[in-house]
C-alpha cells in the first residue's frame, strides 16, 4: 500500500510497520524524518516532485511517499471480551475525507474499535492515511460483510448501541458508563439506515442552537465520541 504526508510516515516507521521503500523530494529534507529513516535502515528512492504527484495522484505528499505493508483489519468476534468498550459504527461513510477525520478523532479519544462494512462505504485507503495523519496506526479498524448482522451481534453481546439522528429524543445523561456502547455514525447524505435505527436502543440528537440544523459527518461523529469517553 501506498501511504504520503510527513504525519503518516512518520507514524508507520515508528509503530514499526513494514516499509519497503520511501520515494522522497530531492529538493526537500525534512531532519527528524531523515534520521528515522536512517535509524531503521529504510531504503530510499530520490525523486521530483511531478512523480510524487503522479504516485499520490496529486495528493498532498509534502515531499514524501512510503510504500507499505498493509494495515490489519479486525473481526468482529475480537472485540467481545471482559473489557468495558466504546466502539464507533459507520453506515456507509461515502467521503474517504471523512473517513480519515473520523480516524483521527477515534484515536485522540482512544475509542476502542471503528467498525465499518466491507462494501458500500470508503475503505482503508492512501487518502483515508493521509487524512488520518497516522491515527491509522493506532485505531482499530473492524470489517465486516454487513452491518446490521454486526449490531445485532454486538446487542447479543452484551453491548447497548447509540444511534445518531436530527430527531433522535434521548440524552447523553441518561447512559450508565459500566455498559459497553456503539454508537452509530450515518452516511452523509441519508443518515442512519431504516434497518439500523430500529435496531438501536437510543436515539440521540446533538444539540444545536444555531440557524443551520446539521453538522458535517466527521464533526457529529466528533462530538459524539467525546461524549461518550467523558462516561468514563
Amino acid at each position: 500500500m501506498i501511504i504520503y504526508g510527513k504525519n503518516t510516515v512518520k507514524e508507520a516507521i515508528l509503530a514499526k510497520r513494514t516499509v519497503y521503500i520511501i520515494y522522497k523530494d530531492k529538493k526537500a529534507s525534512d531532519r527528524a524524518i531523515d534520521n528515522l529513516i536512517e535509524e531503521n535502515k529504510i531504503k530510499v528512492k530520490l525523486t521530483d516532485k511531478h512523480e510524487l504527484n503522479l504516485m499520490t495522484h496529486d495528493g498532498l505528499h509534502q515531499g514524501i511517499v512510503a510504500e507499505v505493508q498493509d494495515y490489519k483489519t479486525y473481526d468482529i468476534e475480537e472485540i467481545f471480551d471482559e473489557e468495558i468498550k466504546r466502539v464507533v459504527i459507520l453506515d456507509k461513510i461515502e467521503d474517504p475525507h471523512n473517513f480519515g477525520a473520523i480516524i483521527r478523532t477515534a484515536e485522540a479519544v482512544k475509542m476502542d474499535y471503528i467498525i465499518i462494512q466491507s462494501k458500500g462505504q470508503a475503505q482503508i485507503s492512501p487518502v483515508v492515511a493521509k487524512i488520518a495523519s497516522g491515527a491509522l496506526e493506532h485505531v482499530k479498524i473492524v470489517v465486516v460483510q454487513n452491518l446490521n448482522n454486526a449490531v445485532s451481534k454486538m446487542k447479543e453481546n452484551g453491548f447497548w448501541i447509540i444511534g445518531s439522528s436530527l430527531d433522535g429524543s434521548e440524552e447523553f445523561t441518561d447512559i450508565d458508563p459500566k455498559l459497553n456502547y456503539g454508537v452509530i455514525v450515518g452516511n452523509e447524505g441519508v443518515g442512519i439506515s431504516y434497518q439500523l435505527k430500529q435496531n438501536c436502543d437510543f436515539m440521540v440528537k446533538i444539540p444545536m442552537i444555531g440557524q443551520v440544523n446539521s453538522l458535517n459527518v466527521s464533526v457529529a461523529a466528533a462530538l459524539l465520541m467525546y461524549k461518550l469517553k467523558k462516561l468514563y
